[in-house]
């Protein structure tokens, strides 16, 4: 593939075409602004079907845009805009117009999960929380936006881009953080219906009962559930998703009130493959796992046998499964202790259970545990021919169990000019990561794809295990902020600080794993003080500047405490030759905003300095490959938002993101190579991304295109295979008919995702070092996951 450089930082013409629609839209505004008019907007938190108004703000850039009053880049979206999306869509995919967003699906549905990052931050490196609740796998920090909520039941979605808010309740985030807020019951009694269905046979019900103000009280409950499915866009296979959501609120006055959610969600997905480019030249771009199982060898007594096991990309497609079940439980108790003091409390539980990965292995029969030496050498007869000679191909891969209770508890003091914000948080998290075994039988169907009956024994009659670890995770942190309002309230200053701090008590219990015959602990606590300061302007009515200055840490995961990373087993003791430092980083906004009647626009430059990354690299000291610090990145850049409120029908949102991630230090990978990674751009960072979404509604109508471009980023941090840029166009069509005796709001609904059948690509992993040799540091191979063809559905949805 030809290589381009990215040094030259030419603007990309379809950026061009893109700013220039921006730049026509404003002008044409300008004309018809004298026939808006202004409409009243609400404060409710209720579900509000795809013709209603925004629930916050201004009705701005149909939902993709509210007008922020935060000292920091914060951008937000709304359910006018998730109403529009196809239902069975993730968190990602909501936000990826807004200009620091990178992120992508592996399918068009939603269903099978995708990628993300933000301002060249990883995924696991940037803070989600649902209803206050934070959702970062608690040994990995990995974000999983398929599993959470109901897309209806969902009433905002924010990002901010630098700065994670002094009160979130992160220990892994470094690059901001998002958050989902979903709608409270509604105050009317109703029966809220959806049916969705598309290609690839998919499929969603969904329906949501809502109580209503319970007569004589303030309470409304609601309930809903759904069920979705769809067929895999390329080989066989599809995923399948049962959900259920569940809440409370009791409104005791305008100050006091209790609410709560109970989120469950149960599914069984089967992995798209993600290949190399050999791969993708060798066998085409719907090239997947292998349709037809390739059988068990006869079992012969007494005489070596082995399956013909396939390569991890030619794996039987019914044995890469991913299924996976978890709750997010949580109220939030809201109560005024006095004219100028509140208390706002948030206690949860999160639970969840799944399986990740491959499962497909080929078994020696004579590799397993004997826990007496520590070494893979006791035998069990797999096939039952009597001997333990053969190899055969069984079910296995990672499980994660988590137990993860905390609470979330902060005090809201006004004296004077001054708002003081305080608190704490604190969670316990137990997460069990194990490596069952089950059978696979002659269809190629394993016993049980949860991995939770029919277990392999060893010969002492303990479970296989190809890892077993427990990790109890104890976080918390303390919270300070003061908001100083200044000059009539035209200056506001936010001078705050938080004190995170983890505790992580790793146990690894005897496994056939790499090197993980014997018992051990490990203890290791990480803690940060980290300030913040951001000021806000408002220059006069309609425009305001603002800026913020924040410091954001990440705790090492818990993997690096494995003897397949950093631990080195001395005399039957553990060692850490390279300890690994949490990572840091110090993000600056500066910021404009104009927020007229007629136009909202958000205008951002930034700088990111990151310290202590992550990744994998060789210590010279220690003469060993570990996950450890590789140093400083430096990323800079500047990004445009922009949205109206509607003109005789139409609306317009527009973003534009530039971003430089430049890597400052050479990268040792043994003791004789080091890559050549300084002055390098991160991976995954896109130097320009921009989006447009215009559309045309009338009070029953509406119809929009939306189009969005992402420029050329690299796959590995020498710099050495490109992702071409790509540009995507969706559209989405909507009507609502009349009322009729026994249905309100009969709405029907188009979704045409990848309208151009655009082919393109998207790295699978953002740690990939070098695809080329140097020296003695041999190529990497990077895997990418294809883009999904064009996709349409429909849906139709009504009251009751």
């Amino acid at each position: 593939m030809k290589q381009v450089s990215k040094s030259s930082s030419k603007f990309p013409s379809r950026v061009k075409v893109l700013v220039i629609a921006c730049q026509l839209t404003c002008l044409g505004m300008s004309s018809a602004y004298a026939q808006s008019q202004s409409k009243e907007t609400t404060e409710t938190n209720e579900p509000i079907s795809s013709t209603q108004i925004t629930i916050t703000g201004k009705k701005v850039g149909m939902g993709l845009m509210v007008q922020e009053n935060t000292p920091k880049a914060r951008s937000t979206i709304t359910a006018e805009e998730l109403a529009k999306q196809r239902p069975t869509g993730n968190a990602y995919e909501a936000l990826e117009l807004m200009p620091a967003v990178n992120s992508y699906n592996h399918d068009a549905t939603g269903l099978f999960g995708g990628g993300l990052t933000l301002r060249g931050f990883n995924s696991d490196q940037i803070g989600a929380t649902i209803n206050g609740v934070p959702v970062n796998d608690s040994g990995s920090f990995a974000v999983y936006p398929q599993e959470y909520v109901d897309q209806e039941n969902t009433c905002t979605q924010f990002v901010t881009q630098g700065s994670t808010d002094v009160d979130s309740p992160q220990i892994g985030a470094t690059g901001g953080n998002f958050g989902i807020t979903t709608c409270d019951p509604s105050k009317t009694k109703r029966i809220r219906v959806a049916q969705t269905l598309g290609q690839l046979n998919l499929s969603k019900t969904y329906v949501r009962y809502d109580t209503g103000l319970l007569e004589g009280t303030k309470t409304r409950f609601f309930i809903s559930a759904s069920h979705a499915q769809a067929d895999k866009w390329k080989g066989q296979g599809g995923a399948n998703r049962d959900h259920i959501d569940t809440g409370f609120r009791t409104d005791f006055d305008k100050f006091n009130s209790i609410s709560g959610t109970i989120l469950y969600n149960r599914a069984i997905n089967q992995n798209i493959s993600s290949y190399s480019l050999a791969d993708l030249a060798k066998n085409g771009y719907y090239y997947d796992y292998a349709t037809t199982f390739v059988g068990h060898a006869a079992p012969t007594p007494g005489k070596a046998g082995s399956d013909t096991n396939s390569a991890f990309g030619d794996a039987y497609y019914q044995l890469t499964k991913n299924p996976f079940e978890n709750v997010i439980a949580s109220v939030t108790g809201k109560m005024r202790l006095g004219e100028n003091t509140d208390i706002k409390v948030i206690p949860y539980f999160w639970y969840g259970y799944g399986t990740g990965g491959n499962q497909q292995r080929l078994q020696t029969e004579s590799a397993f545990l004997n826990k007496a030496t520590g070494k893979n050498t006791a035998g069990v007869d797999l096939n039952g021919d009597g001997d333990t000679l053969d190899k055969v191909i069984v079910a296995n891969s990672s499980v994660t169990r988590t137990h993860r209770p905390g609470v979330t508890a902060s005090i809201t003091h006004t004296i004077g000019d001054h708002q003081i914000l305080g608190g704490f948080w604190y969670e316990r998290a137990t997460h069990e990561q194990f490596g069952p075994m089950v059978a696979v039988d002659a269809s190629g169907n394993p016993v049980d794809s949860w991995l939770k009956e029919g277990r392999i024994m060893r010969p002492d009659g303990t479970p296989f295990q190809s890892r077993d670890w427990k990790t109890i995770s104890a976080s918390s942190q303390v919270f300070l902020q003061d908001t100083v309002s200044l000059m009539n309230d035209k200056l506001t200053i936010n001078v705050g600080v938080r004190a995170p701090n983890m505790k992580r008590d790793f146990t690894n219990r005897a496994n056939e794993g790499t090197n993980s015959g014997v018992d051990y602990r490990i203890e290791k606590s990480y803690s940060e003080i980290l300030p913040q300061l951001g000021a806000r302007y408002q220059i006069d009515y309609n425009n305001q500047v603002f800026f913020s200055l924040a410091k954001n840490m990440k705790a090492p995961p818990n993997f690096v405490y494995s003897t397949t990373n950093n631990v080195v087993i001395v005399n039957g003791l553990p060692t850490l030759p390279v300890d690994v430092k949490a990572e840091t980083s110090a993000n600056i906004d500066l910021g404009y905003r104009l927020q007229s009647d007629k136009l909202t626009a958000q205008a951002t430059v930034y700088s990111v300095d990151f310290r202590d990354r992550q990744a994998t690299a060789y210590d010279p000291v220690a003469n060993l490959s570990s996950l450890t610090s590789v140093g400083k990145v430096k990323t800079y850049g500047w990004e445009l938002e922009l949205g109206n409120t509607p003109v005789n029908g139409f609306s317009f949102y527009g973003s534009i993101g530039y971003a430089n991630s430049e890597i400052k230090n050479d990268l040792i990978v043994s003791k004789t190579a080091t890559l050549p990674t300084a002055g390098k751009q991160m991976t995954l960072t896109p130097e320009w991304k921009a989006g447009l979404s215009a559309m045309y509604e009338t009070g029953a109508f509406y119809s929009r295109v939306k189009v969005k471009y992402t420029g050329e980023q690299w796959a590995t941090m020498t710099n050495d295979e490109l992702v071409p840029a790509y540009t995507l166009v969706g559209l989405d069509v909507g009507y609502q008919f009349p009322n009729l005796s026994w249905i309100s709001k009969p709405t029907l609904r188009l979704n045409i995702s990848n309208l151009t059948n655009k082919q393109y690509r998207n790295p699978s992993s953002f740690n990939i070092t070098n695809a080329k040799a140097y020296g003695t540091a041999g190529a990497k191979t990077v895997f990418y996951y294809m883009g999904a063809p064009r996709f349409a559905s429909v849906t139709l949805s009504g009251d009751f």
